[in-house]
């Protein structure tokens, strides 16, 4: 099973990218033993993301009112990093990352927007962050207090 998930990455990998950065990439997740076979292997072709800063508190905030914070990151691996995705615990919030290589030493911000309506009292969201590292999964928070408009709900979402 896993050879035949392992040859159907390859060729998607090839399908999709017609240039030689694309193809490099796709084999760089497929033979990084890290995603495709074991995703507790240390790994020589995993690399390392590190953020300047995993949590935002955004202090007080009427309900309503968007935030947005971009957090900072840096490839401090030796390999490519290449994030597949970046999800929210709920819809309210929207990450935003950067779907190509990053070289090692270069760096990115992942942009966080927070949508507070509906939302009042103390809000805490996370966003998952994949990418080709050990470990496959980053952990960011954004959190505060949302002060309710008149007639609200005092229940937090």
């Amino acid at each position: 099973m896993k050879k035949v998930i392992i040859s159907t990455l390859v060729l998607m990998a090839i399908a999709c990218g017609n240039n030689e950065s694309s193809k490099q990439v796709g084999a760089e997740i497929v033979n990084n033993t890290a995603t495709a076979e074991n995703p507790t292997a240390e790994n020589e072709n995993a690399t390392e993301i590190t953020f300047e800063q995993n949590m935002f508190d955004f202090g007080t905030i009427k309900e309503g009112e968007l935030v947005n914070y971009k957090f900072k990151f840096k490839n401090t691996g030796k390999n490519p990093l290449l994030i597949t995705n970046a999800s929210a615990s709920c819809g309210c919030t929207v990450p935003n990352w950067p779907k190509e290589p990053i070289a090692p030493g270069q760096g990115g911000e992942i942009d966080v927007t927070f949508n507070s309506e509906g939302k009042p009292n103390h809000a805490e969201k996370t966003v998952t962050v994949v990418a080709n590292t050990t470990p496959t999964n980053t952990m960011l928070l954004i959190k505060g207090e949302v002060t309710p408009k008149q007639g609200s709900a005092t229940q937090a979402h």
